[in-house]
C-alpha cells in the first residue's frame, strides 16, 4: 500500500489509475527513488488499468531530473541519471496503457519530456513549460528531441534556444498538449477524458497506441500504412470480441 512519503503514488480512481509524483517541496524533480517508484508503478498498473493519468502534486507537475542529486553525485550516478530517465520514458511509450498527461503547473526539462511520451495531455492555463538546460550550458538531452518531433522546427527552436516557459493556452495553439484548461477545472477535465478513453476495449486500445507510435514516425508510406492497419485488426479480432460485438450492437440500433 502506497504512503504519502512515498515519492510516486498510484491510485485506483475505478476507471483508470492515477500516478502522481509526490515530491512538492522539489517541484516532483525526479530523483533516483522517484524514477525508481515510477518505474515500479507502471509495472504494477500494468494489468490493473487501460488508462493512466500522471499528474504533479501542489501546483507542480514536474521539474526534470533532480539537479540537487545530480550536484552532489558521484561522476558514475550523474552518468546514469539521465539514462534512468530514458528508461522511464521509454517505459511509457511501451506500456499498453493510454497515459494522459495532467499539467497542473511546473513541467521543467524532463517535464517536457514526461509530457511528449504521454499519448494525450492536458494543461493548466497556468502551467508554466520549458526547457532550462540551456541556461547550463546544456542541450535538453530529453526534452529537445521528444518537443522536435512533435512541433514544427521554429518552434520547438523557440523553446531550445530562449529557454523561457510557455503557458498552458500557448502549449495548447502549439500542439504540445491537446487542451487547456484554467487550474481548477483541470482535475475534472482529466477525469472525465480518462472515463472516456476507458469505455473502449483494452486491446484495442493497447493496438492503437501501438499504431500510432507506428505510423507515420516508422511507416511513412501509405500503402504498407494501409496494410499495417488491416493486419492490426486483424491481430485484434483473434484476442477479443470487442469489434464482433461492436458491430453487433450498430447494427441492432440501425
Amino acid at each position: 500500500m502506497s504512503t504519502p512519503q512515498e515519492p510516486v503514488l498510484l491510485e485506483d480512481c475505478g476507471d483508470y489509475g492515477l500516478i502522481r509524483l509526490n515530491r512538492p517541496a522539489q517541484r516532483n524533480a525526479m530523483n533516483s527513488a522517484a524514477r525508481k517508484g515510477l518505474l515500479q508503478c507502471l509495472e504494477r498498473a500494468r494489468s490493473a488499468h487501460k488508462v493512466l493519468v500522471i499528474t504533479g502534486q501542489d501546483g507542480s507537475f514536474c521539474s526534470g531530473v533532480d539537479l540537487k542529486e545530480v550536484a552532489s553525485a558521484t561522476r558514475r550516478e550523474r552518468e546514469l541519471a539521465p539514462r534512468e530517465w530514458v528508461e522511464v520514458l521509454l517505459a511509457i511509450r511501451r506500456h499498453p496503457a493510454v497515459f494522459i498527461a495532467a499539467i497542473g503547473g511546473y513541467a521543467l526539462g524532463g517535464g517536457v519530456s514526461l509530457i511528449n511520451v504521454c499519448d494525450l495531455a492536458i494543461a493548466a492555463h497556468e502551467a508554466q513549460i520549458g526547457m532550462p538546460e540551456l541556461g547550463f550550458g546544456m542541450y535538453p538531452a530529453m526534452a529537445g528531441p521528444s518537443t522536435q518531433m512533435m512541433l514544427p522546427s521554429k518552434r520547438a527552436a523557440w523553446m531550445v534556444l530562449t529557454a523561457d516557459r510557455i503557458d498552458g493556452r500557448t502549449a495548447a495553439q502549439w500542439g504540445l498538449v491537446n487542451e487547456s484548461v484554467p487550474l481548477p477545472e483541470l482535475e475534472g477535465a482529466a477525469d472525465a477524458l480518462a472515463k472516456r478513453i476507458a469505455r473502449h476495449d483494452a486491446i484495442a486500445l493497447s493496438e492503437s497506441k501501438r499504431a500510432l507510435e507506428m505510423i507515420p514516425k516508422r511507416i511513412t508510406e501509405l500503402e504498407p500504412a494501409f496494410d499495417y492497419a488491416m493486419a492490426l485488426n486483424v491481430g485484434i479480432r483473434t484476442r477479443t470480441t470487442a469489434q464482433t460485438e461492436g458491430i453487433a450492437a450498430f447494427k441492432d440500433k440501425a
